[in-house]
């Protein structure tokens, strides 16, 4: 996964591959006619993606607009740092107890989005006893990169960039509203995730 020093390097690298990509979808149904949303400092591909219950949802439109949000890539036959972020939101999600699903939203992404298709996210969020408030989505490989991309989980390194578990160990944390956005180590203590979602959403504080 990219340092933070990599991460600002490589915004502009990233927008300019946004803005390709937004050029070659054409404003086709599929990548909608605003295909590309820029929020401040931000670059949002508002494609097509799918949720773990089968819903069509966009990137932008659905997951970000308005909300308090927490991203993390994974796919389910991650055996590495895998099991143990997915605890860690498991317990980040009981920390944030109502406010999971109406102020705080959590999506995370999968990584192979050709093995990992609805069904196969469904029965990873019943496994493992998932929540109300946190979706599980897949979509087309072309859409799913244009998002990694835009979250910052990739490599300007290309050999790096090709190894899937180098963008497994981050949470993206965002507020739309505020246009503000960080980074949160997903294998820290959830009470540190939890202090980042804070950070970006003073209107509600959780005190344990």
């Amino acid at each position: 996964m990219n340092t933070r020093r990599n991460l600002l390097v490589g915004l502009g690298s990233s927008a300019a591959v946004l803005a390709g990509w937004a050029a070659m979808q054409g404003g086709t149904e599929e990548s909608g006619s605003d295909s590309v949303v820029m929020r401040g400092g931000e670059v949002f591909p508002n494609v097509i993606l799918v949720t773990h219950e089968g819903r069509k949802v966009r990137f932008y439109d659905d997951l970000i607009r308005g909300k308090v949000v927490a991203f993390n890539m994974m796919y389910t036959e991650c055996s590495g740092k895998c099991p143990t972020m997915t605890a860690n939101l498991l317990r980040l999600q009981q920390l944030l107890g109502d406010r999971a699903g109406r102020s705080v939203f959590m999506y995370s992404i999968t990584l192979q989005p050709l093995m990992d298709t609805a069904e196969v996210l469904r029965a990873y969020v019943e496994k493992h006893r998932i929540g109300v408030g946190w979706q599980f989505l897949t979509g087309e490989p072309e859409a799913v990169e244009a998002v990694r991309f835009s979250l910052g989980f990739y490599d300007i390194n290309p050999e790096v960039d090709r190894n899937l578990s180098s963008h497994t160990g981050l949470v993206r944390v965002g507020n739309d509203n505020l246009e503000r956005w960080t980074m949160a180590p997903a294998l820290t203590e959830p009470m540190h995730i939890l202090s980042t979602l804070n950070h970006v959403d003073p209107s509600e504080i959780l005190t344990v």
